[in-house]
């Protein structure tokens, strides 16, 4: 009896534990939606609205509207980021121009990348200037990002973290568990804070993208000639150079056999005995028979 009785009284002790919980998270959740209604109705919500911006255009010179796009920039208020130009070879050719040099014929593709930062009240204006530097626009494009509640999460979620750091402070102790605590907070609230500081200065100047190129151009240069074969004397003088050259692999030829002069007498000499020799032979082979007289 005692045993069935500690048994319902844990189940029940669990089940308002559990309740108990349930609505310490309700209580949560309400708290958090009237603070956010509350930050709402109060005028917090602040508008923060982001832009970026693409543009892609022709012009007659690269590296001038490069210069120029500075110029704008500063004038604008705004700050160059990031910027640099490309050339890429289309086509290249060398033709003979005289006998030591050559013509360079290159025809090239100038390309300029560009990223800026400008106030954003005065980004139609500055993409209407591009507008009239290029001599056409391949697209142009706008983005537009609300940040408005990004920016209020954030603000809330800082005012909660100092909240939270200042009535840890209020407890004497020196807990590892506080300090780590207290710690983790503070990081979480400088976190905040720059977040909003990012998106503020993303509110205040918008990003600009510009790709922007020229058509081929042509390049014509001279340069020395790299082929060997063109610096060798014309067919004349070439030919009385082969003669004599001729003549003198033929000196040396005799040269070289005037070296071996035993071994060619001695060449003769064994000739002449195998030649005397030989006839000898011959003679013995074919003398006609001795006839008898009886």
């Amino acid at each position: 009896m005692n045993k069935h009785f500690a048994i319902i009284a844990l189940a029940a002790m669990v089940f308002a534990g559990c309740n108990a919980e349930h609505k310490a998270e309700s209580v949560d959740y309400a708290a958090t939606d009237t603070i956010a209604a509350d930050a709402i109705s109060n005028g917090e919500l602040v508008e923060k609205m982001t832009k970026t911006a693409d543009m892609r255009f022709r012009v007659t010179d690269v590296q001038r509207t490069k210069e120029d796009l500075g110029n704008t920039i500063r004038k604008q208020g705004g700050l160059v980021m990031e910027f640099s130009i490309n050339s890429s070879i289309q086509n290249a050719e060398k033709v003979k121009f005289s006998t030591d040099s050559l013509k360079e014929i290159t025809s090239y593709r100038k390309e300029g990348y560009l990223v800026a930062r400008v106030p954003s009240e005065k980004l139609d204006e500055f993409t209407n200037q591009i507008a009239g530097m290029a001599v056409f626009v391949d697209n142009q494009s706008l983005k537009m990002q609300d940040k408005s509640l990004d920016y209020l999460e954030n603000k809330l979620k800082s005012e909660n973290r100092q909240e939270a750091v200042t009535q840890i402070k209020k407890v004497a102790t020196k807990k590892s568990a506080n300090v780590a605590s207290s710690m983790y907070l503070k990081d979480d609230y400088v976190d905040k804070k720059i977040e909003n500081l990012n998106i503020d200065k993303q509110v205040k100047y918008s990003t600009i993208t510009l790709s922007f190129y020229q058509d081929n151009t042509i390049k014509t240069m001279i340069v020395a000639n790299d082929n060997i074969y063109d610096y060798k004397p014309d067919f004349f003088r070439r030919l009385g150079l082969n003669l004599i050259d001729g003549w003198m692999y033929f000196k040396e030829f005799i040269l070289f056999f005037a070296r071996l002069w035993m071994f060619v007498l001695a060449g003769v000499a064994v000739y002449f005995v195998i030649r005397h020799y030989a006839r000898k032979q011959n003679n013995k082979t074919f003398l006609p028979p001795s006839g008898n007289n009886s």
